[in-house]
């Protein structure tokens, strides 16, 4: 029985993740982060995110940010109560 590529990729991952840890991908991800920086500049990253914010809000409309901030500011606020003495 032959493996899809999904499935190939799914066991690859699992068995890197085992041999290496679950660090590896962090670090690997921080590497390729300062390599985009040092190719692209530091305003790349403003630029891209510029970008996907503006997409967001063309496929959920700008009160999108709204109710995201509300609601992490309820999230936030139940945590510390939590956790008040």
């Amino acid at each position: 029985m032959t493996m899809s590529t999904e499935e190939a990729g799914r066991r690859g991952g699992l068995m890197v993740k085992k041999k290496y840890g679950p660090s590896f991908y962090s670090e690997i991800g921080r590497k390729g982060g300062q390599a985009t920086k040092k190719a692209y500049g530091p305003d790349f990253y403003s630029k891209i995110g510029e970008k996907g914010g503006e997409m967001v809000k063309e496929k959920h409309g700008p009160s999108f940010y709204s109710e995201i901030g509300k609601k992490g500011g309820r999230m936030r606020a139940n945590k510390q109560m939590k956790f008040e003495f």
